[in-house]
């Protein structure tokens, strides 16, 4: 038999198929990849609820398995996803232990991590709790499923960023600022959330700051308390004596 020799040109022609056949691949893979996230994505409340977890520290008292779990399956959350994503203002009277804290928070986490140059900030009465709803934020981030984590990464680890802040690699920010209408005047916000809104002495000056700086979604949410906050909810207007 007669040795077979293949010509440089079929060589180079392997070459190139050999070097090709990786890349078809590969492309394959980010192709599927892509979808796999756009599915993930299609919908902050399948997000949140399926994707991600939060953080019970009553967990051991609740008898459940893990301080981390999604978000429950309920109608009134589902509800409450829908009025975000069809209202630019939300007005929110919670009772406690129905994560309506989480929930706003996992609402506008969702949309500053996959939509890039999106801001948001948070706002409360006192700093201690803006740290804990930032904290929330990461909580959210750090606990999705790990494709979502590498298709959005934070800009710096988690540990490096500041107790106030959470900054995306696509230039999208969560702030977290105390209570006080000259607080928020510094930023312009894609979406701003009060939160015990009755519980700020200045909640009413900050939402007609809101009105002129944010462009995207306001969500004011508080548990029951006298003041401006229980007013506004309930079409009360007061004339000074």
């Amino acid at each position: 038999m007669e040795n077979f020799t293949m010509s440089s040109r079929s060589l180079r022609r392997v070459e190139r198929l050999e070097k090709a056949q990786p890349a078809t691949n590969k492309s394959r893979t980010k192709r599927s990849t892509t979808r796999r996230i756009e599915e993930l994505i299609r919908d902050p409340y399948v997000w949140a609820t399926r994707h991600t977890k939060t953080r019970n520290e009553h967990w051991r008292e609740e008898n459940r398995p893990s301080p981390y779990e999604p978000f429950p399956q309920v109608v009134f959350l589902a509800a409450l996803f829908e009025a975000f994503d069809h209202e630019k203002v939300v007005w929110i009277e919670k009772s406690r232990d129905l994560m309506v804290s989480w929930a706003c928070v996992a609402y506008l986490t969702f949309h500053a991590m996959t939509v890039p140059a999106r801001g948001v900030v948070f706002q409360t009465q006192k700093e201690e709790k803006v740290v804990q709803l930032v904290e929330y934020a990461k909580c959210l981030w750090e606990h999705q499923d790990q494709i979502l984590k590498d298709a959005f990464p934070l800009a710096k680890p988690r540990s490096l960023q500041s107790s106030r802040t959470l900054v995306f690699e696509n230039g999208s920010y969560i702030m977290g600022i105390p209570g006080g209408a000259d607080q928020l005047r510094s930023y312009h916000p894609w979406g701003y959330l009060s939160d015990e809104a009755s519980f700020q002495a200045e909640a009413g000056e900050s939402y007609n700051e809101s009105l002129s700086v944010v462009s995207g979604k306001i969500i004011f949410n508080s548990s029951a308390g006298p003041g401006w906050y229980a007013d506004a909810r309930h079409d009360i207007m007061r004339t000074e004596e």
